[in-house]
Formats: C-alpha cells, sequence, structure tokens
C-alpha cells in the first residue's frame, strides 16, 4: 500500500469510527428518550355505574384489584366520558367532542392519538369493543386503519347476545358465550405484552371491554359468587381478570414505566323500564350498574349518564393514594399524551381536550375549568347548567324532569335534585351562551 493510499485508508476508517460513534450515542438518546417516555395502558369499561367498586363506595362488590390500584396511584371523583358508547369512543380516540368526532359514525378523516403516536415511534394496539365504524367492517375506519398496528376484538356490542371477532382486518370468528369475553380480552391483551410487543419500542395498548353492557354473564368460576347477583358477579371477574393484566405488567417489569388509566365508556343502564329480564338475556340477570349519589344513568346528561370512575397509576410519577375532584375527561387524552408521548395534537381541526399532565403527576390540583354535555348542557366550576330541549339518548328515561332551564350546584347538590335557575338567571345566560359558543366552535 502506498503512502497516499494509506491515507486514504486511515481517513475512511476516522470517518467510520466516527460514524459508529454518533450511532451509538445517537442510539443511546433513543433509548433514553424512550426510558423517559411512558407506556400507556388504558383499561375501558362499558357501561359501568360511578359507584361500581369499593374505592367508590360500593358495599356489595367485591373489587380488590381496583380498589388497591386506587391506594397505588390517584382516584378522580369528577372524570367525564360521554353518555353513551359509540360518542365515548370518538371522544376518547380523538380529543373532540362527538357533535365533531362523530361518534358510531366516526369517519376516515378523524385523526386518532394512535396515528399520530405511532408516528412518534410507538407500538400501538387495540383489544375489544371498537364502535366507531358504524359497526362494520369499512376498512378505512377500522382500528389498524386509524393507527393500531394490532387489533382484536369487536367492531359493535353484543346486543343481540353474539359478537363477531375481527383480527386486523380479518373475521376471526364469533361467540355467543357472553361470560368468557373478559377473560378472552384479557389473554389478548397479556399474549400482546409477551408476543407480540416490540421491545425496542415504548407502546399504547387500549383493552375495551364488552362488559358490563346490554347481555351480560361471567365465566362458571365467578357466577353467583357475589352479594350484587349476575352484575356483581361481572364486576367482581372485571376485578379479578384486571388484576391478571396488571400482574402480567410486574412480571415482564414494565410497572414502573406504564401509566394505568383505568375508566369506562358511559353510566349504568339503571332505570326503572330494565328492571324486567329482556329476551336473550341471562336468567336473573340485572344488567345496570350503581350511580351511588348521581341522578338517572346511561343516555342522561345528568351526572350518572357522563361521570365515570378513573383511577391512574405510573409509580413514582402519578401521587400515591390521592383523590382529586377536578374537571378531567377522556377528550383530554389526546393534548395529555401528546405532551407525554412526544407528538403535536393536530392543528387543522378544533381539539376540545387540554393538556392535563399537570394534573395527573401532582404539579397542580385544578382541571378543565368547563364541561360540555353533548346537545344537552355545560359545567363550569361548581355549576352545571342543562337546556329545556336537552338531548337524551333512547337509553334514558327524562324521570320527572321539567323542560325548562335547569341549574345545580354540584358543591351542594351532586345528585341535581335543587333547581337554582330562577335564583341565578346572570348564571344562567353565562353558562347557556357557553354552551352555544362550544357547540360552535369549528
Amino acid at each position: 500500500m502506498n503512502s497516499n493510499s494509506k491515507g486514504i485508508w486511515i481517513k475512511e476508517c476516522r470517518i467510520l469510527v466516527i460514524f459508529c460513534v454518533l450511532a451509538f450515542l445517537a442510539s443511546g438518546a433513543l433509548i433514553n428518550a424512550n426510558a423517559q417516555r411512558p407506556n400507556i395502558l388504558i383499561i375501558f369499561t362499558d357501561d359501568q355505574g360511578y359507584a361500581d367498586l369499593g374505592c367508590y363506595g360500593n358495599t356489595k362488590n367485591r373489587t380488590p384489584r381496583l380498589d388497591q390500584l386506587a391506594k397505588e396511584g390517584t382516584r378522580f371523583t369528577s372524570f367525564y366520558s360521554q353518555t353513551v358508547c359509540g360518542p365515548s369512543r370518538s371522544a376518547l380516540l380523538t380529543g373532540r367532542q362527538p357533535i365533531r368526532s362523530r361518534g358510531w359514525g366516526m369517519p376516515a378523516s378523524e385523526i386518532t392519538w394512535a396515528e399520530l403516536i405511532r408516528k412518534a415511534g410507538y407500538q400501538t394496539a387495540c383489544i375489544g369493543k371498537w364502535d366507531v365504524s358504524n359497526r362494520k367492517p369499512i376498512i378505512e375506519r377500522m382500528p389498524n386503519a386509524q393507527g393500531f398496528d394490532y387489533y382484536f376484538g369487536t367492531l359493535g356490542a353484543n346486543d343481540g347476545g353474539g359478537v363477531a371477532f375481527h383480527e386486523n382486518n380479518d373475521r376471526a370468528g364469533n361467540s355467543r358465550d357472553m361470560g368468557s369475553l373478559t377473560r378472552l380480552y384479557t389473554d389478548k391483551a397479556i399474549d400482546f405484552l409477551n408476543n407480540k410487543r416490540d421491545k425496542k419500542k415504548p407502546f399504547i395498548l387500549y383493552v375495551a371491554h364488552t362488559m358490563m353492557h346490554t347481555i351480560i354473564d361471567a365465566s362458571n368460576k365467578f357466577r353467583g359468587k357475589s352479594k350484587g347477583g349476575l352484575y356483581g358477579d361481572v364486576v367482581e371477574e372485571f376485578d379479578h381478570e384486571t388484576g391478571r393484566l396488571l400482574d402480567a405488567l410486574d412480571e415482564l417489569k414494565l410497572s414502573n414505566n406504564t401509566l394505568v388509566i383505568y375508566t369506562s365508556d358511559n353510566g349504568p343502564w339503571n332505570q326503572d323500564k330494565y328492571t324486567k329480564r329482556k329476551k336473550g338475556h341471562p336468567k336473573d340477570s340485572i344488567f345496570w350498574g350503581e350511580a351511588g349519589p348521581l341522578r338517572n344513568g346511561k343516555g342522561s346528561p345528568y351526572e350518572a349518564g357522563y361521570r365515570l370512575p378513573c383511577i391512574m397509576r405510573w409509580p413514582g410519577k402519578v401521587p400515591v393514594g390521592r383523590v382529586n375532584d377536578a374537571i378531567f375527561a377522556t377528550i383530554d387524552f389526546m393534548p395529555t399524551f401528546a405532551n407525554l408521548c412526544g407528538f403535536e395534537v393536530p392543528k387543522d381541526r378544533y381539539i376540545d381536550g387540554i393538556n392535563q399532565t399537570d394534573l395527573i403527576l401532582g404539579k397542580r390540583e385544578t382541571g378543565r375549568e368547563h364541561f360540555y354535555f353533548d346537545k344537552a348542557g355545560v359545567r363550569k366550576g361548581k355549576w352545571k347548567y342543562i337546556k329545556p330541549d336537552a338531548h337524551f339518548y333512547g337509553y334514558a328515561v327524562e324521570d320527572d324532569r321539567k323542560k325548562v332551564d335547569e341549574l345545580y350546584d354540584l358543591e351542594a347538590d351532586l345528585g341535581e335534585r335543587t333547581n337554582l335557575a330562577a335564583n341565578h338567571p346572570k348564571i344562567v345566560a353565562q353558562l347557556r351562551q357557553l354552551m352555544e359558543n362550544i357547540s360552535k366552535s369549528k
């Protein structure tokens, strides 16, 4: 090798060494960045009442694992989802109220946090009830097209006593064994963590259970074991299966860097017209949950329709044993995840959610200034306004409601029993205007 060739060779080696060092540093920076960004596990139930769990005041249902989760994290008491299934899911996925995200009919043009977080380097999985593609296999509106790398579950509910499964975009069998679903979805979630997860990436896993929706059932191991009838059996099985999923995080040493979020889609079926056994329902089936002190239930704009249990845990980050009454909602997940996980929310559309990172991490105790009840009313601070022609979905009975302006002080009257509208006309006018402004936002 002549001196000139030797010089070129040395120069090339130096360049190669520098490149390798930079690549190593970059990979280390990526690993460090991933270590700072949490995995996220969302556990989402269906039609579960505000007061179904022991930690929310239930004295019949045994829920030791969720009660323990509350002790290990923060339990929110003014957390809002939506009042029915499809709208709840489109709001959660997009950060947009159902008047914009369109509920069961969520168009393919809506942008989900799954699409954005995947671009930020996350692996995404959805297991369970989808319910935003009009319960049909419309490919461009199914989970894979809306940002999820992996999907297993049902496109709709179990109203007819049976479900049809899809794995990704393909049909994957069906079942009329409603008592098997809670364990099946948990098994699929654990399988994702064990076998389908890319261990080099952080993940977000959205597990949307079919229970406790309409035709409920529990497996033989739990049927007849609770003090709360069949519904209580289902709640207790869900608690047990959630415990299995949390144990899987522990076994895989994922718990310390995983933000666990447990909540539900809407309030319970709890009205008199549902007390009689319906066709297709199991014997002695009482398929509604408990709303505790809250008024009405699923489908209504009263608190029992929208206000849901919510527990969050992230060891070392989310305060332990805390109970917080700040206004918080599923529509806030989009901007909160953006802040935690490193992506930007869409700028070409109206986003109703706000970044609630500081609330979750205990750096502040206040939450949203207001929350909008779909085509019905608005809450700001302690005051809640409901308009005379407030929208009630067909699931709900309007009880003894008079179609007039309603105003409630939720601090003094959580059960919305005393209408103060006549006493505070200025507050009514302000909240009515706020409601109209939100509904007209583009």
